[in-house]
């Protein structure tokens, strides 16, 4: 790689915070065949941001892949538990879609391993189950995790 591209890498990087939100997306259409359910800002950033570099310099090799998730799950905030299920345990920036009384709910894994759900962050899938519907539900059931009646769309 020559320096110019490495620049030319850099400035694309440097840029993407102060783009408009249009000129994301079309830089987002250029580089992606569909865009994101979520539209946050900052996922639409760092997305684009890998992106620009995969395909400048190579996606990582699978060896390495492997090392980065499971020095992530060893030093992760969220920690599994005796009886959770793995299905349970979800990696921060998970997006989980509802729809409950005609309407979709979006639950975002924190880093933190919390749940947040328009601006309100909940300790637990079953709380914010249990806010959505107003009744009390298993979360992981709720949201299509595990079998039973709420499985998600």
């Amino acid at each position: 790689m020559t320096n110019t591209t490495n620049g030319s890498i850099s400035a694309q990087l440097a840029a993407l915070p102060s783009l408009p939100m249009a000129d994301l997306w079309a830089l987002w259409d250029q580089h992606f065949p569909r865009r994101p359910s979520h539209r946050n800002r900052h996922y639409v950033e760092s997305r684009l941001a890998y992106r620009i570099q995969e395909k400048a310099y190579g996606a990582l090799p699978t060896n390495i892949r492997k090392m980065l998730v499971e020095a992530g799950a060893k030093h992760s905030k969220i920690k599994s538990s005796v009886g959770r299920s793995t299905q349970t345990l979800l990696i921060p920036g998970t997006t989980l879609i509802r729809e409950w009384d005609e309407r979709q709910h979006r639950v975002t894994v924190t880093p933190d391993g919390l749940y947040e759900l328009n601006g309100q962050v909940f300790k637990s899938l079953s709380a914010a189950a249990r806010h959505i519907t107003g009744t009390r539900w298993n979360g992981p059931k709720f949201f299509g995790l595990r079998g039973g009646r709420g499985d998600a769309q």
